[in-house]
Protein backbone atom coordinates (compact mmCIF):
# COMPACT_ATOMS: atom_id res chain seq x y z
CA UNK A 1 0.00 0.00 0.00
CA UNK A 2 1.37 3.54 -1.22
CA UNK A 3 1.21 7.03 0.07
CA UNK A 4 -2.90 7.97 -0.38
CA UNK A 5 -2.27 11.62 1.58
CA UNK A 6 -2.25 13.68 -1.29
CA UNK A 7 -5.56 11.73 -2.83
CA UNK A 8 -7.21 11.56 0.94
CA UNK A 9 -7.08 15.35 1.71
CA UNK A 10 -7.63 16.31 -2.48
CA UNK A 11 -10.61 14.14 -2.41
CA UNK A 12 -12.24 15.23 0.60
CA UNK A 13 -11.91 19.01 -0.25
CA UNK A 14 -13.73 18.16 -3.50
CA UNK A 15 -16.62 16.66 -1.55
CA UNK A 16 -17.28 19.51 0.69
CA UNK A 17 -17.05 21.77 -2.52
CA UNK A 18 -13.62 23.68 -1.30
CA UNK A 19 -11.74 23.14 -4.49
CA UNK A 20 -9.86 26.12 -5.49
CA UNK A 21 -8.57 25.81 -8.94
CA UNK A 22 -9.39 27.21 -12.26
CA UNK A 23 -11.33 25.13 -14.55
CA UNK A 24 -8.94 23.94 -17.12
CA UNK A 25 -9.57 24.63 -20.63
CA UNK A 26 -7.61 21.09 -22.30
CA UNK A 27 -9.73 18.00 -21.86
CA UNK A 28 -6.87 15.64 -21.60
CA UNK A 29 -3.63 15.02 -19.19
CA UNK A 30 -0.65 15.89 -21.74
CA UNK A 31 -2.59 14.03 -24.70
CA UNK A 32 -3.05 10.78 -22.10
CA UNK A 33 -5.71 8.70 -23.19
CA UNK A 34 -9.17 8.79 -21.01
CA UNK A 35 -12.70 10.54 -19.92
CA UNK A 36 -13.97 13.90 -20.68
CA UNK A 37 -15.75 15.10 -17.75
CA UNK A 38 -18.98 15.39 -17.21
CA UNK A 39 -20.03 17.97 -15.05
CA UNK A 40 -17.86 21.52 -14.96
CA UNK A 41 -17.64 21.50 -10.81
CA UNK A 42 -17.58 17.24 -10.31
CA UNK A 43 -15.69 16.71 -13.18
CA UNK A 44 -16.10 12.69 -13.61
CA UNK A 45 -17.22 12.50 -9.66
CA UNK A 46 -21.17 11.24 -10.85
CA UNK A 47 -19.47 8.58 -12.93
CA UNK A 48 -17.55 7.25 -9.64
CA UNK A 49 -20.99 7.06 -8.06
CA UNK A 50 -22.59 5.60 -11.19
CA UNK A 51 -20.59 2.78 -10.84
CA UNK A 52 -20.69 1.85 -7.43
CA UNK A 53 -17.17 2.33 -6.30
CA UNK A 54 -13.76 4.33 -7.01
CA UNK A 55 -12.26 0.95 -7.95
CA UNK A 56 -15.14 -0.47 -10.19
CA UNK A 57 -14.81 3.05 -11.96
CA UNK A 58 -11.21 2.38 -12.69
CA UNK A 59 -11.61 -1.39 -13.60
CA UNK A 60 -14.14 0.19 -16.64
CA UNK A 61 -11.44 3.14 -17.07
CA UNK A 62 -8.80 0.66 -17.91
CA UNK A 63 -11.22 -1.63 -20.04
CA UNK A 64 -11.90 1.44 -22.36
CA UNK A 65 -8.52 3.44 -22.17
CA UNK A 66 -5.46 1.17 -21.36
CA UNK A 67 -2.89 1.31 -18.84
CA UNK A 68 -2.28 4.48 -18.73
CA UNK A 69 -5.66 6.43 -18.27
CA UNK A 70 -7.14 10.24 -16.89
CA UNK A 71 -10.22 11.24 -15.82
CA UNK A 72 -11.19 14.51 -13.63
CA UNK A 73 -11.76 15.08 -10.09
CA UNK A 74 -13.31 18.20 -10.13
CA UNK A 75 -11.58 20.46 -11.78
CA UNK A 76 -8.19 18.35 -11.29
CA UNK A 77 -6.94 16.02 -13.77
CA UNK A 78 -5.87 12.61 -12.56
CA UNK A 79 -3.52 9.97 -14.06
CA UNK A 80 -4.68 6.25 -13.24
CA UNK A 81 -1.73 3.53 -13.97
CA UNK A 82 -3.34 0.15 -13.69
CA UNK A 83 -0.24 -2.33 -14.78
CA UNK A 84 2.75 -3.41 -13.23
CA UNK A 85 4.75 -2.54 -16.25
CA UNK A 86 3.78 1.26 -15.57
CA UNK A 87 3.72 1.53 -11.56
CA UNK A 88 7.14 -0.16 -11.64
CA UNK A 89 8.19 3.23 -13.91
CA UNK A 90 6.52 5.24 -11.23
CA UNK A 91 7.14 4.15 -8.04
CA UNK A 92 10.05 5.06 -5.62
CA UNK A 93 11.21 2.45 -3.63
CA UNK A 94 12.43 4.64 -1.19
CA UNK A 95 9.50 6.26 -0.44
CA UNK A 96 9.20 6.62 3.47
CA UNK A 97 5.50 7.84 4.34
CA UNK A 98 2.76 4.97 5.75
CA UNK A 99 -0.24 5.06 3.12
CA UNK A 100 -3.15 4.01 5.49
CA UNK A 101 -2.04 5.81 8.37
CA UNK A 102 -1.44 9.11 6.52
CA UNK A 103 -4.90 8.79 4.34
CA UNK A 104 -6.96 8.31 7.36
CA UNK A 105 -5.42 10.81 9.07
CA UNK A 106 -6.36 12.89 6.39
CA UNK A 107 -9.78 11.94 5.99
CA UNK A 108 -10.00 12.19 10.09
CA UNK A 109 -8.55 15.58 9.83
CA UNK A 110 -5.50 14.72 11.49
CA UNK A 111 -2.05 15.92 11.04
CA UNK A 112 0.85 13.44 9.84
CA UNK A 113 3.49 15.58 11.22
CA UNK A 114 5.01 16.56 14.28
CA UNK A 115 5.31 19.97 13.29
CA UNK A 116 8.92 19.72 11.50
CA UNK A 117 8.90 18.12 7.90
CA UNK A 118 9.89 15.11 6.66
CA UNK A 119 12.43 14.44 9.77
CA UNK A 120 9.81 14.59 12.09
CA UNK A 121 7.53 12.23 10.11
CA UNK A 122 10.04 9.70 9.78
CA UNK A 123 10.72 10.20 13.56
CA UNK A 124 6.73 9.77 14.52
CA UNK A 125 6.25 6.80 11.60
CA UNK A 126 9.15 4.79 13.37
CA UNK A 127 7.46 5.04 16.58
CA UNK A 128 4.10 3.77 15.63
CA UNK A 129 5.64 0.84 14.11
CA UNK A 130 8.20 0.34 17.31
CA UNK A 131 4.91 0.41 18.78
CA UNK A 132 2.79 -2.22 17.14
CA UNK A 133 6.14 -4.20 17.10
CA UNK A 134 6.66 -4.03 20.87
CA UNK A 135 2.58 -4.74 21.18
CA UNK A 136 2.88 -7.44 18.99
CA UNK A 137 5.91 -9.13 21.03
CA UNK A 138 4.35 -8.55 24.55
CA UNK A 139 0.48 -10.29 23.86
CA UNK A 140 1.19 -12.94 21.58
CA UNK A 141 -0.13 -15.08 24.50
CA UNK A 142 -3.36 -13.07 25.14
CA UNK A 143 -3.91 -13.25 20.95
CA UNK A 144 -3.60 -16.96 21.12
CA UNK A 145 -6.26 -17.23 23.79
CA UNK A 146 -8.64 -14.65 22.19
CA UNK A 147 -8.33 -16.99 19.11
CA UNK A 148 -8.72 -20.51 21.10
CA UNK A 149 -11.70 -19.41 22.97
CA UNK A 150 -13.30 -18.55 19.07
CA UNK A 151 -11.95 -22.29 18.06
CA UNK A 152 -13.40 -23.57 20.86
CA UNK A 153 -16.80 -22.02 20.21
CA UNK A 154 -16.69 -23.34 16.93
CA UNK A 155 -15.81 -26.90 18.20
CA UNK A 156 -18.80 -27.19 19.96
CA UNK A 157 -21.44 -26.42 17.14
CA UNK A 158 -23.18 -29.16 14.87
CA UNK A 159 -21.70 -30.06 11.92
CA UNK A 160 -24.51 -28.46 9.98
CA UNK A 161 -24.33 -25.14 11.80
CA UNK A 162 -24.24 -22.12 9.65
CA UNK A 163 -21.37 -19.88 11.18
CA UNK A 164 -21.66 -16.48 10.40
CA UNK A 165 -17.71 -15.40 9.44
CA UNK A 166 -18.20 -11.95 9.35
CA UNK A 167 -19.82 -11.55 12.70
CA UNK A 168 -17.46 -13.68 14.27
CA UNK A 169 -14.30 -12.24 12.86
CA UNK A 170 -15.14 -8.78 13.44
CA UNK A 171 -15.77 -10.04 17.07
CA UNK A 172 -12.67 -11.02 17.36
CA UNK A 173 -10.87 -8.57 15.55
CA UNK A 174 -12.39 -5.95 17.54
CA UNK A 175 -11.40 -7.75 20.92
CA UNK A 176 -7.65 -8.26 19.94
CA UNK A 177 -6.86 -4.97 18.43
CA UNK A 178 -8.66 -2.92 21.27
CA UNK A 179 -7.23 -5.18 23.90
CA UNK A 180 -3.64 -4.61 22.39
CA UNK A 181 -4.02 -1.40 21.79
CA UNK A 182 -5.63 -0.30 24.95
CA UNK A 183 -5.19 -2.48 27.48
CA UNK A 184 -7.15 -4.41 29.70
CA UNK A 185 -10.37 -2.31 30.46
CA UNK A 186 -11.55 -3.67 26.67
CA UNK A 187 -11.73 -6.86 28.65
CA UNK A 188 -15.59 -5.80 29.53
CA UNK A 189 -17.47 -6.81 26.93
CA UNK A 190 -19.42 -3.60 27.58
CA UNK A 191 -16.75 -1.35 26.60
CA UNK A 192 -15.82 -3.44 23.60
CA UNK A 193 -19.71 -2.79 22.63
CA UNK A 194 -19.81 0.66 22.99
CA UNK A 195 -16.24 0.93 21.19
CA UNK A 196 -17.44 -1.28 18.41
CA UNK A 197 -20.71 1.13 17.56
CA UNK A 198 -18.56 4.32 17.51
CA UNK A 199 -15.74 2.39 15.19
CA UNK A 200 -18.70 1.47 12.92
CA UNK A 201 -20.23 4.91 12.71
CA UNK A 202 -16.78 6.61 11.58
CA UNK A 203 -15.58 3.78 9.11
CA UNK A 204 -18.80 3.75 7.60
CA UNK A 205 -18.46 7.25 6.80
CA UNK A 206 -14.95 7.52 5.85
CA UNK A 207 -15.64 4.54 3.65
CA UNK A 208 -18.93 5.38 1.84
CA UNK A 209 -20.15 9.00 2.80
CA UNK A 210 -17.06 10.56 1.42
CA UNK A 211 -17.33 8.59 -1.85
CA UNK A 212 -20.75 9.79 -2.88
CA UNK A 213 -20.81 13.16 -1.18
CA UNK A 214 -24.13 11.53 0.99
CA UNK A 215 -22.33 12.97 4.54
CA UNK A 216 -22.21 16.82 3.40
CA UNK A 217 -26.05 16.85 2.36
CA UNK A 218 -26.96 15.05 5.37
CA UNK A 219 -27.18 17.06 8.86
CA UNK A 220 -28.23 14.10 10.54
CA UNK A 221 -25.57 11.38 9.53
CA UNK A 222 -22.81 14.38 9.65
CA UNK A 223 -23.87 14.83 13.61
CA UNK A 224 -23.82 11.20 14.17
CA UNK A 225 -20.11 10.74 12.85
CA UNK A 226 -19.08 13.79 14.39
CA UNK A 227 -20.40 12.69 18.03
CA UNK A 228 -19.20 8.99 17.24
CA UNK A 229 -15.39 10.28 16.34
CA UNK A 230 -16.01 12.61 19.70
CA UNK A 231 -17.03 9.93 21.86
CA UNK A 232 -14.06 7.58 20.15
CA UNK A 233 -11.39 10.25 20.59
CA UNK A 234 -12.71 11.17 24.46
CA UNK A 235 -12.39 6.78 25.61
CA UNK A 236 -9.16 7.33 23.61
CA UNK A 237 -7.54 10.07 25.31
CA UNK A 238 -8.95 9.05 29.02
CA UNK A 239 -7.25 5.46 28.62
CA UNK A 240 -4.22 7.06 27.87
CA UNK A 241 -4.45 9.13 31.13
CA UNK A 242 -5.06 6.20 33.00
CA UNK A 243 -2.43 3.83 31.37
CA UNK A 244 -0.12 6.66 32.16
CA UNK A 245 -0.59 7.05 35.58
CA UNK A 246 -0.22 2.99 36.00
CA UNK A 247 3.14 3.22 34.39
CA UNK A 248 2.54 0.08 32.18
CA UNK A 249 4.64 -1.14 28.81
CA UNK A 250 2.54 -4.07 27.59
CA UNK A 251 0.27 -2.93 25.01
CA UNK A 252 0.30 -0.37 21.79
CA UNK A 253 -0.91 2.94 23.98
CA UNK A 254 2.20 2.26 26.87
CA UNK A 255 5.12 2.38 23.91
CA UNK A 256 3.38 5.50 22.71
CA UNK A 257 3.62 7.46 25.94
CA UNK A 258 7.12 6.82 26.54
CA UNK A 259 7.97 8.66 23.14
CA UNK A 260 7.60 12.20 23.02
CA UNK A 261 4.60 12.66 21.62
CA UNK A 262 1.73 15.01 22.62
CA UNK A 263 -1.23 13.74 24.45
CA UNK A 264 -2.83 14.61 21.05
CA UNK A 265 -0.76 12.84 18.49
CA UNK A 266 -1.00 10.06 21.24
CA UNK A 267 -4.86 10.13 20.69
CA UNK A 268 -4.44 10.15 16.76
CA UNK A 269 -1.93 7.39 16.50
CA UNK A 270 -4.38 5.23 19.11
CA UNK A 271 -7.33 6.31 16.79
CA UNK A 272 -5.73 5.21 13.30
CA UNK A 273 -4.59 2.60 14.83
CA UNK A 274 -7.61 1.02 16.33
CA UNK A 275 -10.01 1.30 13.51
CA UNK A 276 -7.79 0.55 10.44
CA UNK A 277 -6.71 -2.44 12.62
CA UNK A 278 -9.79 -3.58 12.93
CA UNK A 279 -11.13 -3.43 9.68
CA UNK A 280 -8.21 -4.70 8.15
CA UNK A 281 -7.67 -7.59 10.38
CA UNK A 282 -11.04 -8.79 10.64
CA UNK A 283 -11.42 -8.78 6.41
CA UNK A 284 -8.20 -10.52 5.98
CA UNK A 285 -9.80 -13.64 8.19
CA UNK A 286 -12.88 -13.29 6.69
CA UNK A 287 -11.49 -13.64 3.47
CA UNK A 288 -8.77 -16.05 4.25
CA UNK A 289 -11.34 -18.54 5.70
CA UNK A 290 -13.76 -18.33 2.94
CA UNK A 291 -11.22 -19.19 0.53
CA UNK A 292 -9.93 -21.72 2.26
CA UNK A 293 -13.67 -23.64 2.76
CA UNK A 294 -13.94 -23.79 -1.29
CA UNK A 295 -10.78 -25.73 -1.63
CA UNK A 296 -10.18 -28.66 0.47
CA UNK A 297 -6.51 -29.06 -1.23
CA UNK A 298 -5.26 -26.00 -0.13
CA UNK A 299 -6.29 -26.52 3.25
CA UNK A 300 -5.05 -29.84 4.01
CA UNK A 301 -1.63 -28.40 2.76
CA UNK A 302 -1.76 -25.93 5.17
CA UNK A 303 -2.09 -28.26 7.80
CA UNK A 304 0.21 -30.58 6.84
CA UNK A 305 2.61 -27.68 7.16
CA UNK A 306 1.43 -26.46 10.33
CA UNK A 307 1.96 -30.11 11.55
CA UNK A 308 5.30 -29.78 10.18
CA UNK A 309 6.41 -27.01 11.71
CA UNK A 310 4.49 -26.62 15.07
CA UNK A 311 3.91 -30.23 15.83
CA UNK A 312 1.19 -29.88 18.08
CA UNK A 313 2.45 -26.90 19.85
CA UNK A 314 1.12 -23.28 19.60
CA UNK A 315 2.64 -20.60 17.50
CA UNK A 316 5.51 -18.55 18.32
CA UNK A 317 6.69 -15.74 16.89
CA UNK A 318 9.58 -16.86 15.56
CA UNK A 319 8.04 -19.69 13.88
CA UNK A 320 5.73 -17.43 11.57
CA UNK A 321 8.64 -17.23 8.89
CA UNK A 322 8.39 -20.82 8.41
CA UNK A 323 5.12 -21.11 7.74
CA UNK A 324 6.22 -20.04 4.29
CA UNK A 325 2.55 -21.70 2.85
CA UNK A 326 0.26 -20.09 5.40
CA UNK A 327 2.47 -16.63 3.92
CA UNK A 328 1.38 -17.83 0.78
CA UNK A 329 -2.41 -18.20 1.21
CA UNK A 330 -2.61 -14.89 3.11
CA UNK A 331 -0.74 -13.01 -0.17
CA UNK A 332 -3.26 -14.41 -2.46
CA UNK A 333 -6.48 -13.50 0.23
CA UNK A 334 -5.02 -10.22 -0.65
CA UNK A 335 -4.40 -10.79 -4.04
CA UNK A 336 -7.53 -12.57 -4.84
CA UNK A 337 -9.97 -10.28 -2.30
CA UNK A 338 -8.41 -6.77 -3.82
CA UNK A 339 -8.38 -6.06 0.08
CA UNK A 340 -6.81 -2.25 -0.74
CA UNK A 341 -7.89 -1.69 -4.31
CA UNK A 342 -6.68 2.15 -4.46
CA UNK A 343 -3.50 4.33 -3.75
CA UNK A 344 -2.17 7.58 -4.87
CA UNK A 345 0.46 9.87 -5.01
CA UNK A 346 1.02 13.60 -6.39
CA UNK A 347 3.32 13.76 -9.25
CA UNK A 348 5.90 16.34 -7.24
CA UNK A 349 8.18 16.67 -10.80
CA UNK A 350 7.22 16.11 -13.89
CA UNK A 351 7.69 12.90 -14.74
CA UNK A 352 6.94 10.07 -17.97
CA UNK A 353 5.10 6.71 -18.02
CA UNK A 354 6.23 4.94 -21.25
CA UNK A 355 5.56 7.63 -23.58
CA UNK A 356 3.10 9.33 -21.66
CA UNK A 357 4.03 12.92 -19.84
CA UNK A 358 2.89 13.26 -16.36
CA UNK A 359 2.77 17.00 -15.59
CA UNK A 360 4.03 18.31 -12.22
CA UNK A 361 1.32 18.42 -9.63
CA UNK A 362 -0.46 15.67 -11.31
CA UNK A 363 -2.71 13.77 -8.83
CA UNK A 364 -1.73 9.73 -9.62
CA UNK A 365 -3.68 6.52 -8.73
CA UNK A 366 -2.02 3.37 -8.42
CA UNK A 367 -5.45 1.31 -9.28
CA UNK A 368 -3.94 -1.70 -7.44
CA UNK A 369 -7.25 -3.56 -7.37
CA UNK A 370 -6.85 -3.28 -11.16
CA UNK A 371 -3.46 -4.92 -10.88
CA UNK A 372 -4.13 -7.39 -8.54
CA UNK A 373 -6.14 -8.80 -11.20
CA UNK A 374 -4.13 -8.35 -14.25
CA UNK A 375 -4.01 -11.54 -16.62
CA UNK A 376 -0.68 -10.21 -17.74
CA UNK A 377 0.70 -10.40 -14.60
CA UNK A 378 -1.39 -13.25 -12.78
CA UNK A 379 -2.22 -16.69 -14.75
CA UNK A 380 -5.78 -17.29 -13.82
CA UNK A 381 -6.31 -13.73 -11.64
CA UNK A 382 -9.56 -14.90 -10.76
CA UNK A 383 -8.75 -18.15 -9.26
CA UNK A 384 -7.60 -18.48 -5.48
CA UNK A 385 -4.15 -19.91 -5.98
CA UNK A 386 -2.04 -20.04 -3.34
CA UNK A 387 0.98 -21.62 -5.18
CA UNK A 388 1.48 -19.14 -7.53
CA UNK A 389 3.50 -17.48 -4.78
CA UNK A 390 6.07 -20.03 -5.28
CA UNK A 391 7.29 -18.03 -8.13
CA UNK A 392 9.75 -15.51 -7.95
CA UNK A 393 8.08 -13.41 -10.29
CA UNK A 394 4.71 -13.59 -7.79
CA UNK A 395 6.73 -12.21 -4.96
CA UNK A 396 8.03 -9.31 -6.86
CA UNK A 397 5.03 -7.88 -8.31
CA UNK A 398 3.48 -8.65 -4.79
CA UNK A 399 6.00 -6.83 -3.28
CA UNK A 400 6.15 -3.45 -6.09
CA UNK A 401 2.94 -3.07 -5.29
CA UNK A 402 3.06 -2.79 -1.48
CA UNK A 403 1.88 -5.71 0.18
CA UNK A 404 5.10 -7.05 1.11
CA UNK A 405 8.31 -5.96 2.45
CA UNK A 406 9.35 -2.89 3.48
CA UNK A 407 6.25 -0.84 1.92
CA UNK A 408 4.00 -2.65 3.53
CA UNK A 409 1.78 -0.68 5.99
CA UNK A 410 1.98 -2.15 9.95
CA UNK A 411 -1.74 -2.58 10.12
CA UNK A 412 -1.25 -5.02 7.16
CA UNK A 413 1.75 -6.42 8.89
CA UNK A 414 -0.44 -6.75 12.40
CA UNK A 415 -3.42 -8.13 10.57
CA UNK A 416 -1.07 -11.10 9.02
CA UNK A 417 0.29 -12.08 12.35
CA UNK A 418 -3.18 -12.23 13.74
CA UNK A 419 -4.24 -14.63 10.78
CA UNK A 420 -1.34 -16.51 10.90
CA UNK A 421 -2.60 -17.45 14.71
CA UNK A 422 -5.91 -18.21 13.67
CA UNK A 423 -5.33 -20.41 10.36
CA UNK A 424 -2.00 -22.33 13.03
CA UNK A 425 -4.89 -23.19 15.69
CA UNK A 426 -8.14 -23.60 13.54
CA UNK A 427 -6.91 -25.26 10.36
CA UNK A 428 -5.15 -27.72 12.78
CA UNK A 429 -8.19 -28.76 14.98
CA UNK A 430 -11.97 -27.90 12.08
CA UNK A 431 -11.95 -28.54 8.77
CA UNK A 432 -13.91 -25.51 6.53
CA UNK A 433 -16.47 -25.98 4.80
CA UNK A 434 -18.42 -23.88 1.67
CA UNK A 435 -22.26 -23.51 1.30
CA UNK A 436 -23.27 -24.76 -1.76
CA UNK A 437 -25.52 -22.05 -3.55
CA UNK A 438 -23.69 -18.88 -1.80
CA UNK A 439 -22.49 -15.92 -4.13
CA UNK A 440 -19.86 -13.58 -2.45
CA UNK A 441 -20.41 -10.18 -3.79
CA UNK A 442 -17.71 -7.49 -2.81
CA UNK A 443 -17.82 -4.14 -1.16
CA UNK A 444 -14.80 -2.08 -2.78
CA UNK A 445 -14.41 1.02 -0.79
CA UNK A 446 -11.29 1.65 1.66
CA UNK A 447 -11.15 -1.86 2.70
CA UNK A 448 -12.64 -4.51 0.27
CA UNK A 449 -15.19 -6.44 2.60
CA UNK A 450 -18.30 -8.74 1.40
CA UNK A 451 -21.75 -7.38 1.10
CA UNK A 452 -23.58 -9.63 3.18
CA UNK A 453 -22.50 -12.01 6.06
CA UNK A 454 -20.59 -14.83 4.73
CA UNK A 455 -21.41 -18.50 6.11
CA UNK A 456 -19.44 -21.43 6.37
CA UNK A 457 -19.93 -24.69 8.56
CA UNK A 458 -17.39 -26.66 10.37
CA UNK A 459 -16.57 -30.75 10.66
CA UNK A 460 -13.98 -31.83 13.51
CA UNK A 461 -10.43 -33.01 12.30
CA UNK A 462 -10.35 -36.88 12.77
Amino acid sequence: MLDFAIFAVTFVIILVGAVLYLYPSSRRTSGIPGLNPTDEKDGNLQDIVNRGSLHEFLVGLHQEFGSVASFWFSSRPVVSLGSVHQLQQHINPNHTTDSFETMLKSLLGYQSEMGGGANETIVRKKVYESAINSTLKNNLPLMLKLVEELVGKWKSFPEAQHTPLCAHLLGLSMKTVTQLALGERFKDDADVISFHKNHDAIWSEIGKGYLDGSLEKSSSRKGHYEKALSEMESVLLSVAKERKAQRKQTVFVDALLQSSLTERQIMEDCMVFTLAGCVITANLCIWALHFLSTSEEVQDKLYKELEEVLGSDPVTLDKIPQLRYCQQVLNETVRTAKLTPVAARLQEVEGKVDQHVIPKETLVIYALGVVLQDSDTWSSPYRFDPDRFEEDSAKKSFCLLGFSGNQTCPELRFAYTVATVLLSTLVRQLKLHQLKGQIMEVRSELVSTPKDETWITVSRRR
